[in-house]
Order: C-alpha cells, then structure tokens, then sequence
C-alpha cells in the first residue's frame, strides 16, 4: 500500500508540475481566440520560472486574449515561490475569476499553505463544492485532499470538533479508495489527543507507522502514552522520535513549515522533561 501511494503520489505531483494544456481543445470548440492564446503561452516551457522570458510569453498570451485563465495561473506562480504575494493574488484572482472551477481549489490551498489564511481557505474549498458534482481532488503538491486541508484550516481557527468531523469523514471515503494521504492519519491522530480522545489518538498514529511513519508520529505518540501514564512507552517513543528526526523521516514541505510538524529541539527538550517524569507526575500535563 505504501509504495503504490507513494507512486501515485509523485505522478500526481510530476503531472501538476508540468502538465501541458491540450491547446487543440480550444481549435474543436471553435475558439481561435483561446487557441491562439494557449499556443503562445505554451512556449513557456523552454524558459525558467522566473525568467523575464518566461513572463514576456505570457504576457503576449493574455494580449491575444485578456480572458485566458491559464496564463493568469502561470504568470502567478513565480511571484507566488519569489513572496511577492501581492501581485501573486491579483493573478491569481484573475484566473479564478474567468475559471472558478479550475482555480479555487487551488487559491484554497495556498491560502492555506502559505499564507495561513483560514477563513480564505474554507471559503475557497466550500465554493468549489459547491460548484461541482465531482470529488474536488488534491492540493496542489499532493500532499491532501482539499477536504482535508478544509479541516485543518477549521482546526487553525481553533474549531477542532469541526476538525475532527470533516476529516474523519474524508478519510473514511480515502481507505475506500485505498489511498489515505501521508500525513492524514497524523494528524486526525493530533485532533484527537488534543482533544483527550487519547485511544482514538492511539489508533490513528498506530494506523500511521504502517504507512508513513515519522518522528512527529512518534513524539505525539509519546504525550499521549505519558497521558495513558505508560512512562516506559512514553520515553521509548520520545527516543525513536530523535532517531527518525535524525534520519530526515519527518514532516517536510519545500516552502512551508506543515501544520503538526515537530523539531529536533522540541523533542530533546521532551526529553530532557523525561528524565524527572515519574508515573505519578504523568497526568500533569494538560490537554489543550
């Protein structure tokens, strides 16, 4: 299960990465304006990012054609990756305006991602529910469902029970399709130590070492054994933690910090709190 997840997931990524629009489409459906604007625009793909080039070619796009969403799209993503967010959401914005359906998941998701942006993120992700009969897909780099990047935004604007629901839900329909995200399981685990629900905590973290298992796994792992007052799992888990932060098997996103990852400094500092943790010290910490 692992490895084929594992597989599926970098096609996903290489495709979002480098997918080429069908320009011919546009020529079936007998718009020569848009065809004419995707031959152009798909020019970029012998120049870098962040070339002036790069840019210049779609510029020239969108004067064939103003309303051409994609170029709008990959115009956007170097201001994006280079934190010039204010021109990054006057592309983007544009995009979703002449293309809702193809762009608000992925504004949703970056709100999320880069910004933080809760409420935005939710927004975004309910609306392009709300405008499909279709499952709305994955976020941009793989990594969730968009359902799943909803609940954690929930959870970012502290509704944790919220939270809970929708990704227990998601998940549910994601085993059916045998493909749960790397990290869900994590952090439905999270949700619910935080929560004191510390034997469903168990299980989801349980559930994830057997596809993904990570040192934030088990540092959280850890808390919730110390609140289950089994100070021997409690302190076992905390040294497997370090061992597989030390080993690069942890949470990881090239431009972001992902919600529930833990440092190496969080866990010797557990550690060391470890080292004076006695069984009848064990229900001092409080949940939140």
């Amino acid at each position: 299960m692992k490895k084929s997840f594992c597989l599926l997931l970098m096609i996903i990524i290489f495709s979002n990465a480098f997918a080429q629009l069908n320009c011919e489409a546009y020529k079936f459906y007998g718009d020569t304006l848009k065809y004419n604007a995707c031959v152009k625009a798909m020019e970029i793909s012998e120049h870098y990012q962040f070339s002036k080039e790069y840019q210049s070619i779609l510029d020239e796009s969108l004067e064939i054609d103003p309303t051409f969403d994609y170029a709008y799209w990959a115009k956007s993503i170097a201001y994006l990756k280079s934190g010039d967010f204010i021109t990054w959401k006057k592309l983007i914005d544009k995009a979703v305006e002449f293309n809702p359906k193809e762009y608000l998941g992925y504004r949703g998701w970056c709100r999320y991602q880069f910004f933080r942006d809760y409420e935005g993120a939710i927004n975004d992700i309910e609306l392009l529910s709300r405008s499909v009969n279709y499952d709305i897909g994955q976020s941009q780099n793989g990594t969730y469902h968009l359902n799943i990047a909803k609940g954690l935004s929930y959870k970012g604007l502290g509704k944790k029970e919220m939270a809970i629901e929708i990704i227990e839900s998601q998940i549910a329909k994601n085993e059916e399709m045998n493909f749960v995200g790397v990290y869900d399981y994590l952090h439905l685990g999270v949700l619910y130590f935080e929560t004191g629900q510390l034997e469903n905590a168990m299980l989801m973290f349980k559930k994830q070492a057997l596809i993904n298992d990570l040192a934030e796994n088990k540092f959280y792992m850890a808390l919730t054994f110390l609140k289950l007052k089994d100070i021997l799992e409690y302190k076992s888990n905390l040294e497997l933690a370090k061992q597989l932060y030390e080993k690069g098997i942890r949470m990881s996103d090239p431009y972001t910090n992902p919600m529930d990852k833990v440092f190496l400094e969080d866990i010797e500092n557990e550690i060391k709190t470890s080292y004076n943790i006695t069984l009848e010290d064990s229900g001092r910490f409080q949940v939140n």
